[in-house]
């Protein structure tokens, strides 16, 4: 995947607090942007759906593990080996069965999580999905049809061209009624505190401050350290930080991901 710094797009907000009636509707897609930032990272770097362009190969069995080894079943060729009991077998080199597969899939491995796919190109030529391709959790696109994809392609010729083989698909977890509230009451407490001291209702104001006590009047008010606050990757607010808790409970900061020195990772153009 192309190094991503934040959301592909601002999230979608439904603001629910008072502003002034003059407010310039540039502060508002401004600070929308700055939340919709701040929430992504916060909740692991996994929203989308953002569009992606590949140019991969074909998984091939002998070059992942773990190793699918098959006896007399399957299509393409074959490498002899001797298993752990000393008899003969075969190895296929076309494509990889599945736990559940009687047959060879030829598939490749999309890095996800994989919202749907856009198009698959294959030499010039639109590959249909559903006759010709499907996807299989967790990112694998299979082929269909009685084809295979191609092990190796041409990356000197641009996308579509002669030997090629191009996807372009869209990535990441969609944004829920859940996430879209915890962004819009974020959205809207940076744009308060942004404000002039005289334009705002200061009871509307809960981003957390730089005090933590206050005694007036023989009245003691403690309260919370914001720095603590946002130590822990939460903000204070109470729609924020439930989604963060129940979306990202153990605070990662970026997607889990499974790497393998055997794993060729798919091309992707970043310029032009």
């Amino acid at each position: 995947m192309p190094i991503q710094t934040g959301p592909c797009d601002p999230w979608p907000v439904e603001l629910c607090c008072q502003f002034p009636e003059d407010l310039d509707p540039a502060i508002i897609d401004r600070w929308a942007r700055v939340a919709s930032q701040t929430l992504w990272r916060l909740s692991g770097m996994r929203w989308g759906p953002c569009p992606v362009t590949v140019r991969p190969c074909r998984r091939s069995c002998l070059e992942s593990s773990p190793v699918s080894f098959q006896a007399g079943v399957g299509t393409g060729g074959w490498i002899p080996y001797i298993d752990a009991g000393g008899e003969w077998r075969n190895a296929s080199v076309c494509g990889c069965a599945s736990g559940c597969s009687c047959g060879e899939l030829c598939e490749i491995d999309l890095p996800g999580p994989v919202y749907d796919v856009v198009e698959v190109n294959h030499s010039g030529q639109v590959l249909t999905p559903g006759l010709e391709y499907r996807v299989d959790a967790p990112g694998k696109l299979v082929r269909l049809g009685g084809g295979c994809w191609p092990r190796c392609q041409d990356m000197a010729e641009p996308s579509a061209g002669p030997n090629t083989l191009t996807v372009t698909y869209r990535w990441g977890l969609p944004l829920d009624e859940a996430a879209i509230a915890a962004v819009s009451e974020l959205t809207c407490q940076l744009i308060l505190a942004c404000l002039p001291a005289g334009t705002r209702d200061c009871g509307e104001c809960r981003l957390p401050g730089n005090v933590t006590r206050v005694v007036r009047r023989g009245v003691e008010i403690e309260m919370a350290d914001p720095t603590v606050i946002f130590s822990e990757g939460r903000t204070g607010l109470p729609l924020v930080d439930l989604w963060l808790n129940t979306v990202n409970p153990d605070r990662l900061t970026s997607p889990s991901r499974v790497y393998s020195v055997d794993y060729q990772r798919p091309r992707v153009t970043t310029w032009p």
